[in-house]
Formats: C-alpha cells, structure tokens, sequence
C-alpha cells in the first residue's frame, strides 16, 4: 500500500461550501500536534478530530504518526466518508496557508518512502525540530524508532496490534452497557496502561528512550505519540510531550502564541464544551 492507493479516495472538491466554513467561533493558535488517528481501524474517532480541527486554526500543524493505518487496510479496507472529510479539512487548511507537516510511524511506515517530498502541500519528514514562540526546541517524531518490540521484533508488535484492538471490541460492548445505565464513557486499554506493572515500565522505558534522544539531539524537549497515552512532564530533565490519541483519547496538543504548550481533551461533541487540561511549562 502507498500514496498511490489513497488517491482513488473521492473528495468532494465540487461542493459551493467549504467545510472550513462554521458558525462557531475558531480558536487561533501557534502550532498543532496531532498523531495515532489510525484512519482504517474502525473504533477511530475521526468525527471528533473533524471537529476539533473545525474549531482549531494553527500556524504550522504536525501529524505525528500513524495518521492513516496501512496494517489495518491492508487486511480489510475501510474507508467510510467521514475520513474524506477529515482529508478534506486538513488540505483546505493547508491550501489556505496552514504549514503541514507529516511524520509516518510505524503503521503508516509505507509513507516513510517519500520522506523529503511533497504530496500537495504536505510534507513529508522523519523527524524535524521546532521552535516554540520561547525559543525552546523540540524534537518531534512519532517514536516508533525507539520501540523495541517494533524495532526488533515486528510480528510480536503486530500481534500486540491484534490484542490492542480486541481489547478496543470489548470496550466497545462495555460502553454499550455503560451507556445504557447513564455512565461515562471508560477505557479498558487506558485503565490497564496505568494500573499493570509492565505497560508502566514500558511506558517509562519509551519515555526515557525519547528524553535520552532529545538529549543526544541537544533539545529542550520532545513531542512524540506511539503509545497512547498523552502526558507532559519535565521528570526526567527534558520536557516530554505525548500527543495521545483519536481512537479513544481524543488528545492533541496546542502551542498558544505565548509559547505555552496545552494537552487538550476533546471529549464528545454533543457534551457541551471540551474540557482542556493545561499542563504548562513554568516559562524560563
């Protein structure tokens, strides 16, 4: 699968209205980061990503990885109108001006033959450094090149993909009930990363792997995604960035024109407003 395969995708550049167009007001901010929207597995939450980009305009907009799933479109393709949409907001935005930047991972990997080029207006890269409004740099990559198991042993991490997404149906039928009898939205996957002992210490072995390379780099920080799990800390002497997810997180990241760095949830569009979560870097 490659750039190739996508290009039959319909997009509805005939419509007299742009989708950009929205009655609500836009929040501007300097730079967005986005990553594991894994359009091709069923459970992605591609209708909140179509908002939250709809009421998100940005400067520069990094896609941090595993934007488009080929694992998954490679065993079965599905590609349901909302993801033309979604394609569709992001290339009016950077038609408009916006600078995209797209970093392939570990299941988008077959992008990776186009690093240093072009499609439309989006770039392609590996890895690229920004530069906040403070002047702090940050490495960002989507880190799949310090996964081990990825790295080193690629059909153990394709059968970890096979769990992942049988935990995501049984989250599925657990919300239907949950639903049902009045309750929030829970997550399996997301309870297991913070309460089993070993996806902690995997976690922190990812993290610690991604701070030593933004060291090597000579950094300020690191913004990454892979793991699904947003965070933002200066524990480990660096600031570690994780964008999270849109398969059940609904995370991104914001940098404001202040040069301050903002993990957002976008939770469901029909409840009221998202709630944001600011976890600031102390400014120096």
């Amino acid at each position: 699968m490659g750039v190739a395969d996508l290009r039959h995708v319909k997009l509805d550049w005939a419509r007299g209205d742009s989708l950009m167009t929205e009655t609500r007001q836009m929040r501007r901010v300097r730079a967005l980061f986005i990553s594991d929207v894994h359009l091709g597995m069923r459970p992605a939450r591609v209708g909140q990503l179509t908002d939250f980009l709809r009421h998100h305009d940005a400067d520069t907009i990094y896609l941090v990885g595993d934007i488009v799933d080929g694992w998954r479109l490679a065993k079965s393709w599905f590609w349901p109108n909302d993801y033309n949409v979604l394609v569709q907001v992001l290339l009016e935005k950077a038609n408009a001006g916006t600078k995209v930047i797209y970093l392939p991972g570990n299941h988008d990997e077959f992008l990776r033959e186009y690093l240093g080029t072009y499609f439309g207006e989006v770039e392609f890269v590996d890895r690229t450094i920004h530069t906040s409004a403070q002047g702090k740099t940050y490495l960002v990559i989507h880190g799949d090149q310090f996964d081990v198991v990825v790295m080193h042993a690629k059909w153990l991490a394709h059968v970890g993909d096979w769990a992942y997404n049988a935990a995501l149906r049984i989250n599925m039928a657990l919300n239907w009930v949950r639903r049902r009898l009045g309750l929030q939205y829970w997550s399996l996957s997301a309870w297991a990363k913070q309460k089993v002992k070993n996806a902690v210490s995997v976690i922190g072995r990812f993290e610690e792997a991604l701070v030593h390379e933004a060291k090597e780099s000579g950094v300020d920080g690191v913004i990454c995604g892979h793991i699904h799990f947003a965070d933002m800390h200066d524990r480990l002497g660096i600031h570690y960035i994780n964008t999270g997810d849109w398969v059940e997180s609904c995370t991104a990241v914001v940098e404001n024109h202040d040069g301050q760095f903002e993990l957002v949830k976008w939770t469901e569009m029909t409840v009221g407003e998202p709630r944001r979560f600011r976890l600031r870097r102390a400014a120096s």
